[in-house]
């Protein structure tokens, strides 16, 4: 019997890198053998990212690299840039199978379907049937708004540290982000549902646990009387724990209570990555966040009191439209008082159908790039004194 082969590769976040893996291993599964992706194999699947344009072409790009690698593969493209621009996709030749957030689960099902009528269109002396044959690419793309959360789990990690999916969708609605549209509104996985999956990879000897979502801020949004701090202290109770990291978290959720219980925690680990995007209010009130640069700064204080050595980390974002050089100065100020360790910098991206792509005042690129620079030169030497203080106080790395 013929054993097939399966190559997976993914763009954008860690949730995409997660859910990768757990298809991975629905396709072993399967009877599947998972090859890296440069390999000659017959299913390709790549999992697609939209937060960017670049997102959206990088991703066109991975699934024509597919295509080449060999033109009778079954090639197929999922996730969130094909959820929002199907017909982008579709018109690449060649392709056979488009999905979109949903249903991931099933990939290995339609790939072995596939596998079967190329084998039938093969038999009928069909030069490329999968180029060739009008029934390609067959479209099969949920409506993201009213899909439930899809059932996924992962058994092992390809490192010492592993990656937990807790949460899907997000109803912030920024005026800049394409995500909820490709996501959907929060669904929330089940208490026991983490706790097993976790418990299950500490066993299988994963050393860290990262918790991930598209908001896990708003994991348990869906749920009864649940909020995020209170799966954290589920999980604290447990003794087959490994150490637990918490994914980007949006600053409100911070609060004087949040971070009490925070504290008490004895297996997370001290290091909070806060999705700022900008230390200016005004451009945050335009980009609709719902917290402003004080609330930031005192949150940070108050776990700086409680937690020894915390560390925070964070994400900017540069050029959004109506940013001007004095705005780029306040966040500069923020970001002086603040003393991240690290920062993810990035620069706006104007994408269709957002709030944020038909405002006045775009930023031309070239000012973008400007500003950019100015951060990471800034972040560098923020970065610096924080690693010479560590090391003049004695502290190990």
């Amino acid at each position: 019997m013929t054993q097939y082969t399966v190559g997976l590769y993914t763009l954008g976040c860690k949730v995409s890198q997660y859910e990768t893996e757990a298809v991975a291993e629905a396709f072993e599964r399967a009877g599947f053998l998972v090859l890296p992706f440069d390999q000659k194999c017959d299913v390709y699947v790549i999992n697609t990212c939209t937060v960017t344009a670049e997102s959206d072409r990088k991703s066109r790009q991975f699934v024509r690299r597919a295509i080449n690698t060999n033109p009778q593969a079954v090639v197929m493209a999922i996730g969130c840039s094909v959820q929002n621009s199907p017909q982008l996709m579709k018109n690449v030749a060649g392709i056979a199978y488009l999905s979109g957030s949903h249903n991931k689960m099933l990939l290995p099902q339609k790939a072995l379907e596939l596998l079967s009528k190329k084998a039938n269109n093969s038999l009928q002396n069909q030069e490329n049937p999968l180029e060739n044959a009008e029934t390609f690419p067959i479209i099969e793309i949920t409506d993201i708004q009213v899909a439930p959360f899809e059932p996924m789990k992962i058994t092992r990690a390809p490192r010492t540290r592993g990656y937990v999916k807790i949460e899907d969708g997000c109803e912030c609605r920024c005026t800049y982000c394409a995500i909820p549209n490709a996501r959907g509104g929060v669904r929330s996985k089940l208490v026991q549902d983490v706790i097993d999956e976790v418990k299950g990879l500490y066993h299988a000897g994963t050393k860290e646990v990262v918790l991930t979502g598209i908001e896990i801020a708003s994991w348990g949004k869906d749920l009864e009387n649940c909020h995020l701090i209170d799966l954290l202290e589920a999980l604290d109770k447990e003794e087959d724990m490994p150490r637990l990291r918490l994914g980007s978290l949006t600053p409100e959720v911070l609060m004087p209570d949040v971070i009490e219980r925070l504290a008490k925690l004895r297996h997370l680990v001290p290091h909070f990555h806060l999705s700022i995007q900008s230390g200016c209010n005004h451009i945050l009130g335009l980009m609709r966040r719902r917290y402003q640069t004080s609330h930031v700064l005192s949150a940070m204080q108050a776990l700086r009191e409680r937690i020894p050595d915390v560390m925070f980390t964070c994400d900017i974002m540069v050029g959004f439209p109506g940013e001007t050089d004095a705005h780029q100065a306040e966040t500069e100020d923020f970001l002086r008082k603040a003393r991240f360790l690290d920062m993810h910098i990035f620069i706006y991206s104007r994408r269709e159908g957002t709030p944020a792509a038909t405002m006045p005042d775009q930023v031309p690129p070239a000012v973008g790039h400007t500003r950019s620079r100015a951060i990471v030169a800034l972040s560098q030497a923020i970065q610096g004194e924080l690693l010479s203080d560590i090391i003049a106080q004695g502290k190990p790395l």
